[in-house]
């Protein structure tokens, strides 16, 4: 029977260890994603989460929460507008403008037939 209560208690204390882990992890990615808090104020935030991590992460969650929240909601957005950028950069090429593209290369004299022929079989492909 203690086996069984050792293994309960092992798994709670993973529990809680890993989500002090995340805590901290998402505390110190914001405190990094801050543009407007100084080097030194990091700087102490940090060396405070070192020698006094659960104290320091209350007041951290406590005093800075409501910021928190928006910097990573403005990641978020500056995620997905880069992301949905280069969906529309990449979409946008078409096998038909790369073909095209590669004609005027053809018609410029900066490639040859070959070259032409290869970059079509690409666009093609």
């Amino acid at each position: 029977m203690s086996n069984f209560w050792d293994a309960v208690v092992l798994m709670i204390s993973t529990f809680f260890f890993v989500a002090y882990l995340i805590i901290m992890f998402q505390i110190v990615v914001d405190l990094f994603r801050d543009d407007q808090l100084g080097g030194g104020s990091k700087v102490l935030w940090v060396i405070g989460l070192i020698f006094l991590p659960v104290l320091t992460a209350i007041v951290y969650i406590v005093g800075r929460g409501q910021g928190m929240a928006a910097r990573q909601r403005a990641s978020m957005q500056r995620a997905k507008s880069d992301t949905e950028a280069y969906i529309k950069g990449v979409a946008g090429r078409t096998p038909a403008a790369e073909i095209a593209e590669a004609k005027a290369l053809l018609d410029a004299g900066t490639i040859n037939q070959s070259e032409f022929d290869r970059l079509k079989a690409k666009a093609l492909a």
